[in-house]
C-alpha cells in the first residue's frame, strides 16, 4: 500500500489527527477539543469529518491518494462491524455505527479499533517492539491500558476486549476500582491513586506526579520511596503476565512512564524475584518510542492490515 492513511486518536479531552506516510511517519497533524461537541455524538462525528476534510485539503490530497481512515477510540468497539459499543469518558456513545456514518460522509474506507490496540500495533511495527514476536504494550496514565502481540499478531480475544491488564486483581480485598472490581492493578498505579498517595506521603493537598519526579531527582527520600513502591506495584502486576504469556518485551508508555528512571529497573528486579525463572529471564522492560503519535501511526497499521 503506497497511499497515505488518516489516523485519528479520540480522547476525552482532545481528538488528534494525522496524515501517516506508508513508512509510518506523520507528515501533517491537527487537533480539536472534544468537550465542545461531547454533548452530541452526531455533532462530534460531524466535527471529526470536517477536520479530516480540512486536513486533506490543506495538504492537497485527493481521495485517490488516501487508502483509508483509521480511528482509535477509548472504549469497547466492534472491529468487524465498525460499531462503537461504549466510550466510558464520552457521554452518549453506546452502539454507534461510526464506520458507516463516516464512510457515508467522507466517501473513504473507515476502520476503527480500541486506542491502546492501535498504540500496540504502532510500537510493534514502527517503535520499540520492531522485530519482536511476543510483546505486551502498557500505557500508564489515568487508567492502565494494554495490548498483546502474540506470535506476530495482535491478540483481540473473543469480544475484542483482551488485554485489560489494568483490571487484573492484585488483591482480593484491595481498593474499589472504577470497573466495579476490587484491588485491580489500576488502583495501585493509576494517576488518581498515585496522586492521593503522594499527597498522603508529603502531607499536602496539591502534589503532582511531576513534582514527585523532580523531588526524586533531587534525592528527596520520601519521593524516592514513593517511586520505589510504585515500581514494585508495577512489577508485581506484571509477574502474572510474564508467567502466563512469556513475552520477550514489555513496552511501557503513557504519562507515568516519563519517570522510567525510577520505575523500570525496580519493576524488572521485582519480576526477576517473583516470576518463574525461565519467563523472567526472557523478558525486558523498555520505554515506548513513538510518544503522542503512537495512536495515529497505529491507524496506518490497522488500515494496511485490513486491506492486505
Amino acid at each position: 500500500m503506497n497511499r497515505y492513511v488518516i489516523g485519528v486518536d479520540v480522547g476525552g479531552t482532545n481528538i488528534k489527527l494525522g496524515i501517516v506516510h506508508p513508512l509510518g511517519h506523520v507528515i501533517a497533524r491537527s487537533s480539536f477539543a472534544t468537550k465542545p461537541f461531547a454533548s452530541s455524538k452526531l455533532k462530534l462525528i460531524g466535527a471529526l469529518a470536517l477536520e479530516i476534510d480540512k486536513l486533506l485539503k490543506h495538504e492537497g490530497l485527493n481521495h485517490k491518494k488516501v487508502a483509508g481512515i483509521g480511528i482509535g477510540l477509548p472504549g469497547l468497539v466492534d472491529v468487524k462491524t465498525g460499531v462503537v459499543r461504549f466510550l466510558p469518558n464520552i457521554p452518549g456513545w453506546r452502539n454507534v455505527p461510526l464506520k458507516k456514518i463516516l464512510q457515508d460522509k467522507l466517501k473513504l474506507p473507515v476502520f476503527i479499533d480500541n486506542d491502546v490496540k492501535l498504540i500496540t500495533l504502532a510500537e510493534w511495527k514502527f517503535g520499540a517492539g520492531r522485530g519482536v514476536a511476543n510483546m505486551v504494550c502498557l500505557t500508564l496514565g489515568t487508567g492502565v491500558g494494554s495490548g498483546l502481540i502474540l506470535d506476530n499478531k495482535l491478540y483481540r480475544g473473543a469480544a475484542n476486549a483482551a488485554g485489560e491488564l489494568g483490571h487484573v486483581p492484585l488483591n482480593e480485598d484491595g481498593p474499589k476500582c472504577n470497573c466495579g472490581g476490587f484491588g485491580c492493578f489500576e488502583t495501585y498505579i493509576g494517576n488518581s491513586r498515585l496522586v492521593m498517595r503522594a499527597n498522603a506521603i508529603m502531607k499536602r493537598r496539591d502534589m503532582t506526579l511531576e513534582e514527585m519526579y523532580q523531588l526524586a531527582k533531587k534525592g528527596n527520600k520520601k519521593a524516592l520511596l514513593f517511586w520505589q513502591k510504585t515500581a514494585e506495584h508495577l512489577g508485581n502486576g506484571l509477574v502474572g503476565v510474564v508467567n502466563l504469556l512469556n513475552p520477550q518485551l514489555i513496552v511501557i508508555g503513557g504519562g507515568v512512564s516519563n519517570n522510567h528512571q525510577f520505575l523500570f529497573k525496580t519493576a524488572q528486579l521485582t519480576i526477576a524475584r517473583r516470576a518463574m525463572s525461565t519467563q523472567a529471564s526472557a523478558v525486558k522492560i523498555v520505554r515506548a518510542a513513538l510518544g503522542n503519535d503512537a495512536g495515529i501511526i497505529g491507524a496506518q497499521v490497522l488500515v494496511k492490515d485490513a486491506q492486505s
